[in-house]
């Protein structure tokens, strides 16, 4: 049964992210929003661990976070907006959200 994470705290302020890609299943899809788009940064662990993930694993980032923090988008994510966001939760059987 295929889940979508939900990600929103910074990857750098304590071990949710890690937690997180430790428990993506080979059908999940994880979202990243609000701090959590900081994982994208160029040149980061954070970033390496998401482009190693496997391919099945989709990538989502919200782009109102990406621009708010004047990121770009690399290629291994999806820039998606909010009604794109609510389309995500219904295509998913769950959806887990990283409180």
């Amino acid at each position: 049964m295929a889940t979508l994470h939900l990600l929103s705290h910074s990857p750098f302020s304590d071990s949710r992210f890690a937690s997180c890609l430790r428990l993506l299943g080979p059908q999940d899809g994880l979202l990243l929003s609000g701090d959590a788009v900081y994982a994208l940064q160029p040149n980061t662990v954070q970033l390496q661990a998401l482009q190693l993930m496997p391919e099945s694993i989709a990538l989502y980032a919200l782009d109102e976070d990406l621009q708010a923090r004047h990121l770009q988008v690399p290629d291994r994510a999806q820039a998606v907006d909010y009604p794109a966001f609510v389309e995500l939760c219904t295509t998913y059987a769950k959806v887990n959200s990283w409180l």
